[in-house]
């Protein structure tokens, strides 16, 4: 069963009736140094939280390791957290997939609340139950399916973000798009990037989300169709773990915007995806995300890092590909010379 997802429209009101309807003894709440500081003083002041026990973990995706896991784990235990408790994780995806992933394995688990403060987040990484960190260099290496109790959605945290993170939120609502219909696809080409309209955002996320909640309730542990929103994630991950590894990390969103570059080539070559849609789509890429700096020199070890997918079955990288938009074609698989060529043309972009 997927989470209750609420698009909030009175954040105070939507937390009381949330913690209201999660029974628990203590509430812990779980922040990164970021939204510790430009997050938490929205909700401060809220009834429901002045006994809350607050956690603080460093921010960004090179934080989200066993280490960190081991200090939540470790502060829940510390500060008297029983199986009857909850936490509330307030940040980006790295704090609600690595607190889902606290809250699920402590004490066999407990209950706990999403609040997204990030566009990716709050398409994407705060719903659908996926929890984990990452491992041994690998994205996501170790997880649970964990579904929050609940997930509430507040567009009034979007003030906060900078462009670089607002954009790549906006990367992983194209590929719903895609994966999704023409209109909707359409929709996301034309807005308006460069100036965005937060209001027009707030209806643009709330069918974003709709789009990923409806795939997921009908496969929630990622059996079928739920391959769906892998759309760019097999070379994207890949593009993000490299980056981790040489010191210089891209943000998650951009990793799916290249991503989705050369697995919309590799819907052209294998699965016969327009090309003038796939064009119309790496053009906006290109001029809203700018260009990955890997030579061919850097395959081998980029192709590694793809044979180390979860999604793989045997030596195979598998792959979901479209045959237009909203054909979703999961379980695809290409030569490592496919992928090369692929990469070759997000060069030449």
């Amino acid at each position: 069963m997927i989470s209750k997802i609420t698009i909030s429209s009175s954040l105070d009101q939507d937390l009381a009736i949330a913690i209201a309807e999660c029974s628990h003894d203590k509430t812990f709440i779980l922040a990164d140094t970021m939204t510790r500081d430009y997050c938490w003083p929205l909700l401060r002041n809220h009834p429901s939280l002045k006994d809350a026990s607050f956690i603080t973990i460093d921010a960004t995706d090179a934080n989200k390791t066993l280490e960190s896991l081991t200090h939540v784990w470790k502060t829940l235990g510390d500060r008297g957290a029983t199986r009857h408790s909850c936490m509330i994780c307030l940040g980006g995806g790295m704090v609600t997939d690595l607190g889902g992933f606290a809250a699920s394995t402590f004490k066999r688990g407990i209950n706990y609340i999403n609040i997204p403060t990030t566009l990716l987040a709050m398409v994407d990484a705060s719903v659908g139950g996926k929890t984990g960190i990452n491992f041994n260099g690998l994205k996501n290496e170790i997880g649970v399916f964990s579904q929050a109790a609940d997930v509430i959605i507040s567009t009034r945290f979007l003030k906060t973000l900078d462009d670089q993170n607002l954009r790549s939120g906006f990367a992983e609502m194209l590929k719903h798009g895609l994966i999704s219909d023409q209109k909707k696809w359409a929709s996301l080409i034309n807005f308006d990037l460069f100036h965005p309209d937060l209001d027009q955002l707030q209806q643009m996320v709330a069918e974003s989300i709709d789009v990923k909640a409806k795939i997921v309730e009908q496969d929630p542990y990622e059996q079928g169709i739920r391959k769906a929103l892998n759309l760019g994630h097999t070379i994207g991950h890949a593009f993000e773990s490299w980056s981790l590894q040489q010191g210089h990390p891209i943000l998650h969103g951009y990793a799916v915007a290249y991503g989705l570059t050369c697995e919309l080539y590799l819907s052209c070559v294998k699965t016969n995806f327009p090309t003038d849609k796939m064009r119309t789509t790496v053009d906006f890429i290109k001029q809203h995300y700018g260009k990955l700096s890997i030579t061919c020199d850097d395959y081998p070890a980029l192709t590694a890092l793809m044979k180390h997918d979860k999604k793989n079955r045997g030596d195979d990288i598998n792959f979901t590909l479209l045959g237009e938009i909203g054909d979703i074609r999961i379980n695809q698989t290409a030569s490592i010379k496919e992928i090369e060529e692929a990469m070759d043309f997000l060069r030449e972009c």
